[in-house]
């Protein structure tokens, strides 16, 4: 290689590496910005509680995949460290369901604040790989409303997806109201699953 082709090379570098470090820069400064936006709408998560009675749905390991403004599957919040992908275990007590997070604070949903547990393909913009069979199995979504009044999603993926059903069994039996509102509950999460397939 002669003089000036190494020196061709060697600027080519250069701008390669100072246009990467404005990519990363810019989409940094975006992220910042989207979480003061969203950081009225989420306000403060509700605490923790000491005491918890005895599990409904027994811990289940898996991947908490972040959370979501409802309705849109693809609003990922990134408030705190509400946007971090980690391992995770979901319990489900008589207070509430619980998500303890690897290396990040544990997430508590209270029971009155449930509206929904359900299964989609999808969530915080990208979809899970499913069977054809189950198109809707990818991912576990809770849809909650946070004392703010905002509702959202947070999504989680079991290690093994059986026990999706298991989740979504109890949050049907956990669900108040006469059996017409619980229909009308079905009817809402096929609802949600068109405006899934919309938002793509």
């Amino acid at each position: 290689m002669n003089t000036a082709t190494m020196v061709g090379s060697l600027i080519f570098a250069a701008v390669l590496v100072v246009a990467i470090g404005l990519v990363i820069r810019l989409m940094m400064r975006g992220w910042r910005n989207r979480g003061r936006l969203q950081e009225a709408l989420i306000g403060a998560l509700p605490p923790v509680p000491d005491t918890v009675g005895p599990p409904t749905v027994a811990p289940t390991r898996g991947l908490y995949l972040g959370c979501t403004l409802a309705p849109k599957w693809n609003d990922r919040v990134v408030v705190g460290d509400l946007g971090y992908r980690t391992k995770a275990v979901l319990t489900r007590y008589p207070e509430g369901i619980m998500v303890q997070r690897s290396g990040a604070r544990p997430i508590w949903i209270p029971q009155d604040s449930v509206i929904a547990v359900r299964t989609e393909r999808g969530i915080a913009g990208r979809a899970i790989p499913t069977l054809p069979t189950r198109p809707y199995d990818g991912v576990l979504a809770i849809r909650w409303r946070l004392p703010s009044g905002t509702e959202m999603d947070t999504g989680f993926r079991a290690d093994d997806r059986a026990e999706h059903a298991r989740w979504r069994h109890a949050g049907d039996d956990a669900a108040e109201g006469p059996p017409a509102a619980k229909r009308r509950g079905r009817r809402s999460d096929e609802e949600e699953r068109h405006r899934w397939d919309g938002d793509r």
